[in-house]
């Protein structure tokens, strides 16, 4: 239990922030699945749509301090790569 009521508030905003962080990344790993399916399923024009998407949602990861944003800039890079290397 905590000691005083500063560190019981801090328990509370600490979890609430590990919930939003984890639904944030949730949604990031989902969204990146579903562009490497689409990579493999050789369709670029949507693959390129969905690549927006997961831009996107990195970007809101990075500027909610979810993610390092050196993490988020290797990851777009290498998302891009990939899809670069598409036919």
């Amino acid at each position: 239990m905590s000691s005083s009521k500063q560190a019981a508030k801090r328990v509370g905003t600490n979890e609430k922030a590990r919930i939003r962080n984890k639904a944030r990344r949730s949604a990031l790993k989902t969204s990146e699945k579903k562009f490497s399916m689409l990579i493999e399923s050789a369709d670029k024009a949507k693959a390129q749509d969905q690549l927006q998407d997961v831009f996107k949602k990195l970007d809101k990861a990075i500027k909610a301090g979810t993610i390092h944003k050196n993490k988020g800039n290797r990851k777009k890079s290498r998302l891009n790569v990939m899809l670069n290397k598409t036919v």
